[in-house]
């Protein structure tokens, strides 16, 4: 019986794919920016689905921040978009990063750089 939880704890594990950034085009229009950013995820339904991500400066500060309101069970991968995000003078590269409900941000980010 020991094994059985065991197993069923490491299968629900491998199970819970943090959602990953495919593709980011960034494109400033005057002093803003828009950002369409490309993710990945095996979104089940309203209980586990990729539920967000934003635009990071590269020490970590959030710049902008797009809130997905519902699941892309059927979308796979998906895109979309971001506009306004204000980028101080000089920023040569920002960070992406994509989180989903119920485990939060994903730790890795994608790096981006600006034209």
């Amino acid at each position: 019986m020991k094994w059985l939880a065991a197993f069923a704890l490491t299968s629900t594990t491998a199970l819970a794919e943090p959602p990953v950034v495919t593709a980011v085009s960034a494109t400033q229009t005057g002093d803003t920016w828009q950002f369409k950013v490309t993710i990945a995820h095996p979104d089940t339904g309203w209980d586990h689905y990729a539920d967000g991500w934003r635009v990071l400066d590269m020490d970590g500060n959030e710049l902008g921040l797009r809130v997905l309101a519902h699941p892309h069970v059927t979308e796979q991968p998906f895109t979309r978009a971001l506009t306004g995000v204000v980028i101080p003078a000089g920023t040569r590269q920002v960070q992406i990063q994509a989180r989903d409900l119920p485990d939060g941000w994903n730790t890795a980010t994608t790096v981006v750089d600006l034209p």
